[in-house]
């Protein structure tokens, strides 16, 4: 399946925005990844499906053409916030292991910070969800 994102963080960056054109938050490691959103989409929390695009660092408002390789299940103050991974080519075990070691982090981050805005439920990441089309 190919999906069309958007960039909004390219890879490297410590900046998060919304889907609005506001910075969310601002990181204190850079993301691996280039990160950004699926136009015309939604997920559990409003905003735009998630995508990661890996490879090199791609600009932000880039839109590229890219496979889905398989979804992270994410859980963010209650609402469910899947990410899209997308690649040009298959996912390796090491790639896999080191997204989810991202999210991992990433998780205990976002769940300090929506204690710190009000934000209840929890947050998680709940691992890996076969691409769409591709089966269990």
């Amino acid at each position: 399946m190919m999906v069309t994102v958007e960039i909004s963080s390219p890879r490297f960056s410590c900046l998060k925005w919304r889907d609005d054109g506001r910075l969310d938050f601002v990181s204190p490691l850079p993301c691996p990844f280039n990160y950004g959103r699926i136009p015309r989409t939604r997920a559990g929390d409003g905003d735009c499906l998630d995508a990661l695009v890996l490879g090199p660092r791609l600009r932000r408002g880039a839109e590229v053409v890219v496979p889905v390789q398989g979804i992270v299940h994410f859980v963010d103050a209650g609402c469910d916030d899947p990410k899209w991974v997308c690649s040009y080519t298959p996912l390796g075990r090491g790639q896999k292991w080191q997204i989810g070691a991202f999210f991992h982090v990433y998780a205990q981050a976002k769940r300090c910070l929506n204690r710190l805005r009000g934000l209840p439920g929890p947050t998680y990441f709940g691992g890996w969800l076969p691409a769409p089309g591709t089966g269990p």
